[in-house]
């Protein structure tokens, strides 16, 4: 954009103030003649002075640029009268060799022909752009290599044999998979990817897998974790290593199947044997001396070995079959719920305490460990009850301990009621009260009652009630 009023803005300038202005505003400045001659110049940077060492003075200004940009100058004097001139790259020859090039604008000066010619060094552009080239190829390169190495990354990932994960270990999502620990997981690997990686484990597994990758960040490593999945309940091994890229942490995550409810794949010796030995199983279930139950997933008996029917007090297999286990636990109505709702959400339950009543009348305290069998189209439970009867101590209580401990009370909840609880509770304290109450008065029932806020024949009462004392005895001494 042009002065709005250039006459007025620079009217009475000396003609050394413009030439100064001008040398200022550009590299280099020509004045040229009618015919293009040089007849003065001036260099606004001493090194492109330098650089081209000559004097142009009175020679045509096609004659100081190279050959293939003689005719750029023909152009820039033949567009001289054109309303916008453009300005036009010329190179210019240097005396040690090369060229320099420059950008020209040309301006009449007035009406006898003079020419002002402006250029600007295109060196320091030059340099830039190379430097742009320069990077771009050197960006080309590094693309090209993260590229092969994505490449080798994937090939190495899909054709390994080991179950391998990438998870973020900020957001706990899936990265990458390969396919055979999609297979493993029993989902698409594009599903996979994405999600958390606690949705492939069952609920147990979950929270240990949380726990898991806070230590893995904290230590940069941990010891492998035992998790089961969520599909067929196979059980798996996960080990880690961790890395960053992008500024996060992440888990390249290594599975181990260890096959279904736990079992791990042994060597072809150990298979050998265990061929053998499962082949034992039957034998081993009926004669265990601990009861084992199988069930169906509504509790269900399948099958019941001696040791349960024992304990149920029956004869035979076919009296318990089909038949709920509920029938024979403690507490009917809470344990069987109890046990069922554990072992669909987590899959196993471990030393439930409860009773099993036998059919004559019987009981026995017993622990229960279960855990979830088969697939999840035919699911099935199996028990293993323990009698922890003998566990008790055989000693007799000395006269001052608790006819029962507050475990053995909470014990007895959903057995008897509420009411009969709480009497038995008040009881134990009301006999501890009285004892302590005459041992304190040695034996002295007057002053025990005093002691206690009780009338006399009210601790009559309560001393045939326990049974405690020589009821037919004097008062004792007097305290």
């Amino acid at each position: 954009m042009n002065f709005k009023a250039p006459r007025k803005a620079l009217d009475g300038l000396a003609a050394d103030t413009v030439a100064g202005l001008v040398t200022a505003a550009a590299d280099i400045v020509l004045v040229l003649d009618r015919r293009g001659i040089i007849r003065d110049m001036a260099f606004g940077s001493e090194e492109l002075a330098a650089d081209l060492a000559g004097d142009w003075i009175g020679q045509p200004m096609a004659g100081v640029v190279t050959v293939d940009s003689q005719p750029k100058v023909e152009l820039l004097l033949g567009e001289l009268d054109s309303p916008v001139p453009r300005p036009r790259q010329t190179n210019h020859p240097l005396p040690g060799g090369g060229t320099v090039a420059i950008s020209w604008s040309l301006r009449r000066l007035d009406d006898g022909g003079r020419v002002l010619a402006l250029g600007r060094d295109l060196r320091a552009l030059a340099a830039m752009q190379q430097r742009l080239i320069e990077a771009e190829q050197a960006m080309e390169r590094d693309y090209s290599r993260l590229r092969l190495a994505e490449a080798r990354y994937r090939l190495l990932l899909q054709s390994s044999a080991e179950p391998i994960v990438v998870v973020d270990l900020g957001t706990q999502r899936v990265v990458e998979s390969n396919a055979v620990a999609a297979r493993l997981l029993g989902e698409d690997v594009r599903r996979i990817v994405g999600k958390p990686f606690a949705e492939q484990l069952d609920t147990s597994g979950g929270r240990a897998l949380s726990e898991w990758f806070a230590a893995l960040r904290a230590a940069g490593r941990a010891e492998p974790l035992r998790v089961r999945l969520a599909h067929e309940r196979r059980e798996c091994r996960l080990g880690a290593v961790i890395f960053r890229q992008d500024n996060s942490s992440h888990a390249l995550l290594r599975l181990e199947a260890l096959g279904l409810a736990g079992t791990s794949n042994g060597s072809a010796a150990a298979g050998s044997m265990g061929g053998e030995g499962r082949g034992r199983i039957p034998e081993v279930f009926d004669r265990l001396p601990d009861a084992l139950v199988v069930t169906s997933d509504e509790g269900r008996i399948l099958a019941a070995n001696r040791a349960f029917l024992d304990l149920a007090q029956l004869a035979s297999e076919e009296q318990v079959r089909n038949e709920s286990i509920e029938r024979w636990l403690g507490r009917p109505g809470v344990d069987l719920g109890v046990l069922l709702a554990n072992l669909r959400q987590s899959g196993e339950v471990r030393l439930f305490a409860t009773q099993v009543r036998g059919e004559l009348g019987g009981s026995a305290e017993v622990e229960i460990s279960a855990t979830r069998l088969g697939s999840a189209e035919e699911p099935a439970f199996g028990f293993a009850i323990r009698n922890v009867d003998r566990r008790r101590a055989v000693e007799g209580r000395s006269a001052r301990a608790l006819p029962r401990s507050v475990e053995q009370l909470t014990e007895l909840v959903g057995r008897v009621s509420l009411k009969d609880l709480v009497r038995e509770t008040t009881d134990v304290i009301e006999r501890l009260c009285i004892e302590a109450a005459l041992e304190l008065t040695r034996d002295n029932r007057a002053s025990a009652a005093e002691m206690l806020g009780l009338s006399r024949q009210s601790l009559y009462v309560k001393l045939r009630r326990y049974g405690l004392g020589d009821l037919d005895g004097g008062e004792g001494p007097a305290p």
